[in-house]
């Protein structure tokens, strides 16, 4: 029963922060987020790395719409995307093996941007939590462990 009660919470977090939930969306998905980032790792630049500080907000943003209020925030898998996606720092010998070194920063911000969008989407749709889970809605339960 908590966990449905956490759900509510949830939503009213969602609506509550929804203007900057939009904003850092606008960002994310502009020139210098997503187009820009994708770009830099298909043009095997080290500005791709530039793209870990739209992640980084991301998940500053999703933490505060959490509903656990305890330091386990999010799902393990979401941990362990993020944690091998940020806090990389370019060096020359990252070219050698670039898809390597490269692919996780991706990873990581596709995932986070992912839910950012799923937030702001049943931010805008939901009025209450539903009983019968929109797959969208079902996977922003799950990353803060609440299906």
């Amino acid at each position: 029963m908590q966990e449905y009660y956490k759900h509510d919470i949830l939503l009213k977090n969602i609506k509550e922060n929804l203007p900057d939930i939009k904003k850092l969306l606008c960002e994310v998905n502009g020139h210098w987020g997503c187009e820009d980032g994708v770009y830099r790792f298909y043009h095997y630049s080290f500005k791709v790395y530039f793209i870990q500080d739209y992640t980084k907000a991301i998940v500053k943003l999703l933490s505060k719409i959490s509903p656990n209020k305890n330091k386990n925030k999010f799902c393990n898998l979401f941990e362990e995307i993020i944690k091998d996606g940020i806090g990389k720092k370019w060096e020359l010998k990252h070219n050698e093996e670039w898809s390597k070194n490269t692919r996780p920063i991706l990873e990581a911000f596709f995932h986070a941007r992912y839910f950012l969008e799923m937030a702001e989407n049943y931010g805008d749709t939901l009025e209450k939590a539903p009983e019968l889970l929109p797959s969208g809605w079902a996977s922003l339960l799950s990353l803060y462990n609440l299906r």
